[in-house]
């Protein structure tokens, strides 16, 4: 079970490839960067410490690498520039996810990999890797709300003084500023977190908006998250390789769960061996469902500013998922199509 991070060599990428050797869940890792040397330089880190965790093969390399690699993840991305805008940011992005898809592409993938998204704008990103990557959409899987969700219970867990494994939430939709709280079927080792006293709307409010500004506050502080968006990746990628069925909140190719398709966003999906198995349409309050159609819609807007300025026949590839969006004018991107990490 190989696995190629490409990005290998920053923060996220690095830390996803420690994760990884912790869990020991793989056999062999392989960091791709721009950067070959820091690429070199953490792998050989890894290698020092690995007759401690597991028995994996780590080494650094290049394209070439992926295309006997069982899993591809893409953490590699750009920061916005001072005075850059957000439209601006997010095409340089774009330019970037594109010319990495078409690398895999001319490399070539195996009939049976995995691509697994994590470069922001994660659902958009994920949406033209299903468009691109000639895989099935079942095996394109953006990382979504799972970082977000895992902050949430947390949080949730800190205010509490409860054990954050105990806690079950989940944040839905969009990774970005319309992502959606799901309070309805939020629990405590099965008790719903509701009927706890101290979970009230001011309790509910406040929480959920650290969550939103978690990652804001990550970057201030040392620069970008790391550790707790490396472990959301390995548990994506343990899913998937050891067909846990896992239920994750992870961005997919949506196929009508609350009324929502063709986009990319994140519902409570299965993971397993082949990648998604289901996504569930669980029953929610009717403001949750509100809100994960208010998240495709946003999605949906930034998708199609995206599609209509890099163009189809530029892209150049047939899609092998849904259909397209139509184009729209090209308008100031909403805010909420941003993610923080």
């Amino acid at each position: 079970m190989k696995v190629a991070i490409i990005g290998g060599g920053g923060l996220v990428g690095s830390c996803t490839a420690f994760a990884l050797q912790c869990s020991g869940k793989v056999s062999d890792l392989c960091l791709i960067d721009a950067n070959a040397e820091l690429a070199e330089g953490h792998a050989l880190d890894l290698l020092h410490g690995a007759s401690l965790c597991a028995d994996q093969r780590i080494h650094a390399g290049d394209m070439t690498e992926v295309k006997d690699s069982q899993v591809v993840v893409i953490t590699a991305g750009l920061r916005r520039k001072p005075d850059e805008s957000r439209l601006d940011l997010i095409n340089r992005n774009v330019e970037l996810f594109l010319s990495i898809l078409k690398n895999i592409r001319q490399t070539g993938l195996r009939d049976n990999a995995y691509l697994i998204v994590v470069s922001n704008p994660v659902d958009v990103l994920t949406y033209l890797a299903t468009q691109e990557s000639g895989l099935p959409w079942q095996r394109v899987i953006g990382l979504g709300t799972v970082l977000d969700t895992t902050r949430f219970r947390g949080l949730i867990a800190r205010q509490l003084q409860l054990a954050p494994t105990q806690v079950n939430a989940l944040i839905l939709g969009e990774h970005g500023d319309s992502m959606v709280p799901i309070w309805s079927t939020a629990t405590v080792n099965g008790l719903a977190l509701e009927k706890h006293p101290k979970v009230t709307p001011q309790f509910q409010k406040e929480v959920f908006e650290e969550t939103k500004t978690s990652g804001a506050k990550v970057i201030k502080l040392k620069g970008g998250a790391g550790f707790a968006v490396g472990v959301a990746i390995c548990k994506v990628v343990e899913a998937i390789t050891q067909d846990y069925r896992t239920i994750l909140p992870v961005s997919t190719l949506q196929q009508g769960a609350y009324g929502i398709r063709d986009v990319c966003l994140s519902v409570p999906t299965v993971l397993g061996c082949g990648g998604v198995r289901a996504q569930l349409e669980w029953e929610l309050s009717p403001k949750e469902v509100t809100g994960l159609r208010q998240s495709a819609s946003v999605l949906k807007d930034t998708i199609s500013q995206v599609e209509a300025r890099i163009g189809s026949e530029r892209r150049g590839v047939v899609s092998n998922a849904a259909g397209k969006p139509p184009t729209a004018p090209q308008r100031e991107i909403p805010r909420s199509a941003w993610q923080r990490s």
